[in-house]
């Protein structure tokens, strides 16, 4: 196959869904530094909101701990641990509360066997194969002029398509938690909860952004090795 074709169907594909992760990874930036600035009431911290989000959903096991980096928030199931950067941890703002009640939103839903989360959970072994075999799949049967062979490899890199979808449904409900405690607690204002909200909605478009990429790459890699079907 010349190299042009292949060049071809990343503009055309892939190229657009990277430039809408580039800008959702932007956007997410610029909201959190928006919202940062909008303190909350008693200085409720990161921290504070997450174990807020633990305790009500009876999980005072779950431990939180600081971790360095920007935005490098997330739950671990293997320890039970959520891990908040300093940003978020001992920030007493509105972007602070909505990134922690989220990852504590992670945890209630380890804890009550949402069945998304099990679901991804599940296929992240055979993802991290998948995505090893993908490419080298796809260039023998290629180079081998053997289309089985290239739509294997096509399958392959779809188990990460599938793990993006899956992604989805965990991350959405994480939020639909998280801001259901922040609201019936009674303890932000509306403007806090509004951005909580837009910081979580930000981040949410990061998601589907990747599901975008990762959609636009499994469509071109059937255009090639429908090509060398093609060829055969």
């Amino acid at each position: 196959m010349p190299w042009f074709f292949v060049d071809y169907w990343y503009i055309i594909l892939v190229l657009p869904a990277v430039i809408l992760a580039f800008w959702a990874q932007m956007r997410v930036n610029s909201t959190f530094n928006k919202y940062s600035r909008v303190a909350t009431r008693g200085g409720m911290t990161g921290y504070a909101a997450a174990r807020m989000v633990l305790d009500r959903n009876g999980l005072s096991n779950v431990a939180i701990e600081e971790v360095k980096g920007h935005l490098s928030d997330h739950f671990d199931p293997r320890t039970n641990v959520i891990r908040l950067s300093s940003a978020v941890y001992h920030g007493n703002n509105a972007a602070a509360v909505g990134v922690a009640a989220h990852e504590a939103g992670h945890a209630a839903q380890y804890a009550q066997a949402y069945l998304p989360m099990r679901l991804r959970a599940a296929i992240i072994p055979v993802t991290n194969i998948g995505s090893r075999l993908a490419f080298p799949l796809l260039l023998l049967g290629i180079l081998f002029a053997y289309p089985p062979l290239a739509y294997a490899g096509v399958l392959a890199f779809g188990l990460s398509t599938l793990f993006q979808l899956v992604t989805l449904p965990v991350e959405f409900n994480a939020s639909r938690r998280a801001m259901a405690v922040i609201g019936e607690s009674g303890r932000f204002g509306e403007e806090e909860q509004q951005g909580a909200r837009r910081v979580l909605t930000a981040a949410a478009l990061t998601y589907v952004a990747a599901l975008a990429v990762s959609l636009a790459n499994l469509l071109r890699l059937l255009m090639i090795a429908g090509g060398s079907r093609r060829r055969r």
